[in-house]
């Protein structure tokens, strides 16, 4: 067997096919990134547990060029498991293994085929999310299904939230699906259906932002939608913060949305869109920590009546 994957949610599922006793003859992992505050290059999670149980680890830039076609070039293995790679597998990869390549895909496909299923799913209000297993082709997340299970998604989810819990689901999944293939041969599969597709386009820099003239309740999805990473952010007296957590509210304040209402010991009031207000109950100021929104207000004069400017901080 063969494993692909980087971040965290990938490494839950490597560590339970691990335990479960199969063997894993090469772990494909994204080179190592800089990372944290001080940007100090470190190995993904993937490549620790596989380096730390002595598994062979490869980190090639592409699997298209022929370097890393040439040292895959012997392999070949009984499947492919993959789990938020992050690179694309060409043709000649996907034909490789023996029963094909596996994937754990973090929604309810077709829904959300794309880099960001877990973030979209929230930021777009979904009620349920899931874990589908399929078997890969050359299309993105098009292939056929294996088993999908559907997780409800809390009213206050984060992203942090939803994908630790659906790592775990995943890696259920996909053992079960192992045992199922290696007593059986073969793993039946059905096409995705033609309806309901949408695509989770990859977080950028430009997602981090608020535009407050947004709702507040649109707003409050997108900040739990960027938690823990990369953060939503907005402008205070030409510098960014990060707003890290908040709250709509049910009051209504006709002003110019990015307008503070009201301060007091639960939070700030903004104005959003609409009419709405927005809550911002937990902040971090820029090269600061973070704070209650409260202290925010004390500490950088946001008293009511004063504006969160309208575009990003450079």
């Amino acid at each position: 067997m063969t494993f692909a994957g980087t971040p965290a949610f990938a490494a839950r599922a490597l560590e339970a096919i691990h335990a479960r006793g199969y063997r894993i003859r090469v772990v494909l992992t994204q080179p190592d990134r800089p990372s944290g505050r001080g940007l100090a290059v470190a190995a993904s999670p993937v490549k620790r547990f596989a380096l730390d149980h002595g598994l062979q680890v490869l980190q090639p830039q592409s699997l298209k060029d022929e370097a890393a076609q040439a040292a895959l070039a012997g392999m070949v293995p009984d499947v492919l498991v993959v789990a938020a790679y992050g690179l694309i597998l060409p043709q000649a990869v996907l034909d490789r293994p023996r029963h094909g390549c596996l994937n754990i895909h973090a929604s309810l496909l077709p829904r959300w085929r794309g880099a960001a299923p877990i973030a979209r799913a929230i930021e777009a209000g979904d009620r349920t999310s899931g874990i589908t297993i399929m078997r890969m082709d050359a299309g993105l997340d098009t292939g056929p299904v294996i088993r999908a299970t559907p997780v409800e998604i809390d009213p206050r989810e984060t992203t942090g939230s939803l994908t630790d819990r659906l790592a775990g689901l995943g890696a259920t999944m996909i053992v079960d699906a192992l045992d199922r293939l290696a007593r059986g041969g073969s793993l039946a599969a059905t096409a995705q259906p033609a309806e309901g597709v949408t695509y989770a386009a990859k977080i950028t820099r430009a997602d981090s932002h608020l535009d407050w003239s947004h709702d507040a309740a649109a707003l409050d999805r997108r900040i739990r939608a960027l938690t823990p990473s990369p953060g939503a952010s907005a402008a205070w007296r030409g510098r960014p913060v990060k707003i890290l957590a908040a709250v709509p509210l049910d009051d209504r304040a006709s002003a110019t949305p990015g307008t503070i209402m009201a301060v007091g010991a639960q939070g700030v009031d903004v104005a959003c869109g609409s009419d709405s207000v927005l809550r911002l109950t937990r902040l971090q100021p820029a090269a600061g920590k973070p704070m209650a929104a409260a202290a925010f207000a004390a500490g950088y004069r946001a008293v009511p009546g004063t504006r969160f400017e309208p575009r990003a901080a450079r």
